[in-house]
C-alpha cells in the first residue's frame, strides 16, 4: 500500500459547494453581477480564485482581487461552515491511518481556513499535516503545494498519490511525478477527470479505499 495519500478539500473531502457558491455570488454582486446558475458558480471551485474570476468573468487582475476580498468577507464569516463532510470519510480516514500510512491535505484554499474547516468536521486529526495557499498569493498553484508537501516529507513519488475532483489535482500531481485518482462525486465532471489525465478515476468511497490498499 502507498505511504502517502494527499487529499484535495472541497469535493474531496467535503461538500462545500453551498458556502462557496454564496460566497462567490456574494463577491459577484460587488460588481452588478448577479443571477449566475449553479453549474457556472462551480466553475470557480477548485481553481485559485483570482485567475478564475479573470477567467470566466473577464475581470482584470485588480478586479480580480477585489473579487476575492469580497469572497472572504463572506466566506470567512459564514461560508466556510455551509458544508458538510461526505458520508463515510471519517471511516475512510480511520482506516487508512491505521495501516500507517501519512494522510496530507493539498489545497489551494488559504491554509487558515482550511484548518478550521478540518476542525469544524472533526477529520483534522487524521491528518499529519495540511498545506493551504498563503493570504499573500506567494502559494497558490496545486503543483506548487503538492512541491511543498512532498519537500517536506521527502516523499518517494512512487509511494505516493494525490486524490482530486477537478484538473487541478491530476495537472499538480503528474508535474510531481505522482499519481492521480480522481472521484466522480466532487465537482468536476467525469470528463474532466478524463481528460486531466487522471491515472484512476472512482464513483465512491469504497472503491477508493480498496484502490488505495491495491496501489
Amino acid at each position: 500500500m502507498l505511504k502517502y495519500i494527499l487529499f484535495d478539500l472541497d469535493g474531496t473531502l467535503n461538500n462545500s459547494g453551498v458556502g462557496i457558491r454564496n460566497s462567490i455570488e456574494y463577491a459577484l454582486e460587488k460588481f452588478g453581477i448577479r443571477g449566475e446558475s449553479e453549474q457556472n458558480l462551480n466553475r470557480l471551485i477548485g481553481p485559485p480564485l483570482v485567475s478564475a474570476f479573470m477567467e470566466f468573468y473577464g475581470f482584470d487582475k485588480e478586479q480580480a482581487i477585489k473579487a476575492r476580498l469580497y469572497y472572504r468577507e463572506y466566506y470567512e464569516v459564514s461560508g466556510m461552515y455551509e458544508c458538510a463532510m461526505y458520508e463515510g470519510i471519517d471511516k475512510l480516514l480511520f482506516n487508512l491511518k491505521s495501516t500507517g500510512a501519512k494522510l496530507v491535505v493539498c489545497t489551494s484554499k488559504p491554509q487558515e481556513p482550511t484548518e478550521k474547516i478540518l476542525k469544524y468536521l472533526k477529520i483534522y486529526e487524521y491528518f499529519d499535516a495540511v498545506y493551504g495557499a498563503t493570504l499573500d498569493g506567494s502559494l497558490v498553484e496545486k503543483e506548487q503545494i503538492i512541491q511543498l508537501a512532498v519537500k517536506d516529507f521527502n516523499i518517494d513519488t512512487n509511494s505516493a498519490v494525490m486524490i482530486g475532483d477537478r484538473k487541478f489535482d491530476a495537472i499538480g500531481a503528474r508535474l510531481n511525478g505522482i499519481k492521480s485518482i480522481g472521484v466522480t462525486y466532487g465537482f468536476g465532471s467525469k470528463e474532466e477527470l478524463i481528460n486531466a489525465g487522471y491515472d484512476y478515476i472512482i464513483d465512491d468511497l469504497g472503491q477508493l479505499e480498496r484502490l488505495i490498499k491495491q496501489l
